[in-house]
């Protein structure tokens, strides 16, 4: 379908399926992970947009399922990194070393070159090793003995963290923080889906039956695809709206960055192609903006002060109108 002027007629989006693909991954992985479709829709969207997930909430809700069915239906190889304090950078990103008997120098590559990478509890790593995720979670790469190696395509994150007022934990810095293109939290099920988790068995425990819909080429295709779904320009300028208006916040000292409004744009361009669009729509931009914003943010100078920003979210979104906008001829 091409894309040319805009007809008078406003889009409805409210019920709009998604693409069979993607219906199926939905619908697989809600059958192990219960009661969390949204947090699901999210993870999904992030990684057509190839971005990175963060994933915040309490021990127990599924977090750990919701990665290993994801890496199980995608055929993704898949590694985990569990975060305690002793951890080093080495434990993650490998390390080199002298071979004597061959007379030199050998790499061990550690558990960030997979396809993807399952970090649990990543506040509960010290600084040090959390700043070993920066270059590759950035880059796409890891820098090992002055040399650079390039990891695995796709390459996908999900970390979990434990809500900051837990013991033993690490406030993750901005620089960090900023690498995710999603934040989320998946909450407590409701009882009707934790009756039928209990009735299941748990979710874990079905997960190993999950046979692959996809492939990682699959994954890099739709990434491709994703990117070249078309943004009309009063898009982008509502886009740049809300940020000015975060940034001018009385309550906001911090507000999104420039890459915050790309990774926005990336994940709108995402959210349209997995529902069969070549153009995205004003729900797209608003729908994601408290996933892609919210943890960019930063009302405090306190690190370990909460921070609930769905209401300023949700008060500047109210405040600055979406373009009426109708469906590309």
């Amino acid at each position: 379908m091409g894309i040319s002027t805009l007809a008078s007629r406003q889009i409805k989006v409210e019920v709009e399926p998604m693409s069979p693909t993607f219906a199926r991954l939905r619908d697989a992985i809600s059958s192990v992970v219960f009661g969390h479709e949204e947090a699901v829709h999210l993870v999904l969207c992030a990684l057509v947009a190839g971005g990175h997930v963060l994933i915040e909430d309490v021990p127990g809700v599924g977090k750990t399922t919701l990665a290993m069915a994801f890496a199980r239906l995608l055929g993704l190889t898949l590694s985990r990194v569990q975060c305690t304090s002793d951890l080093l950078p080495a434990d993650i990103l490998g390390y080199a070393m002298y071979d004597k008997e061959r007379g030199a120098i050998e790499v061990r590559k550690g558990p960030i070159f997979s396809e993807m990478v399952l970090v649990d509890e990543l506040n509960r790593a010290s600084p040090r090793a959390q700043s070993a995720f920066l270059e590759a979670m950035e880059e796409g790469s890891v820098t090992l003995d002055a040399r650079r190696y390039p990891l695995p395509q796709p390459f996908w994150v999900l970390a979990t963290q434990n809500p900051r007022q837990f013991e033993g934990t690490y406030p993750l810095p901005e620089s960090e923080l900023d690498r995710f293109l999603m934040c989320i939290e998946l909450g407590y099920p409701s009882m009707e889906d934790e009756i039928r988790m209990l009735a299941a068995g748990g979710g874990q425990a079905q997960v190993a039956r999950l046979q692959p819909i996809a492939t990682s080429a699959d994954v890099l295709c739709w990434q491709r695809e994703a990117e070249k779904v078309y943004v009309d320009p009063a898009l982008l300028r509502y886009a740049v709206l809300l940020a000015h208006a975060l940034r001018s916040h009385p309550r906001v000292p911090m507000g999104p960055s420039p890459r915050a409004l790309l990774a926005l744009i990336r994940a709108a361009k995402a959210r349209a192609y997995m529902r069969g669009r070549t153009y995205v729509v004003p729900d797209d931009v608003r729908d994601l903006a408290p996933p892609v914003w919210r943890h960019r943010l930063r009302r405090s100078l306190d690190p370990w002060m909460e921070e609930p920003w769905d209401g300023i979210l949700d008060e500047v979104l109210n405040q600055v109108p979406a373009p009426k906008l109708g469906e590309p001829r």
